[in-house]
């Protein structure tokens, strides 16, 4: 049965949607997730998808209410990670 409210269905975003909900370009959303360091992300099928509530989540560390508000973190960039050495 389909909840009465159509507002409590999750939709899925593909990339290029996600892309522009966080003002990114796809290429920069694909090598986040090629990286490791973008949103939580399905694969359903052959098809990359997004949840809101992920992309929101995934935003929230760059967060900030001034110039000069440290906030909670960053948002990394799209490039790959450095690897750790002693």
């Amino acid at each position: 049965m389909y909840p009465n409210n159509f507002q409590t269905i999750q939709r899925f975003l593909c990339t290029k949607e996600a892309a522009r909900f966080l003002s990114l370009s796809a290429k920069t959303l694909e090598k986040h997730r090629v990286y490791g360091t973008g949103p939580r992300y399905f694969k359903l099928g052959g098809r990359v998808a997004y949840r809101f509530e992920d992309l929101m989540a995934w935003a929230q560390p760059g967060a900030k209410s001034s110039t000069s508000d440290p906030g909670r973190g960053v948002v990394p960039p799209a490039k790959r990670p450095q690897p750790i050495t002693p």
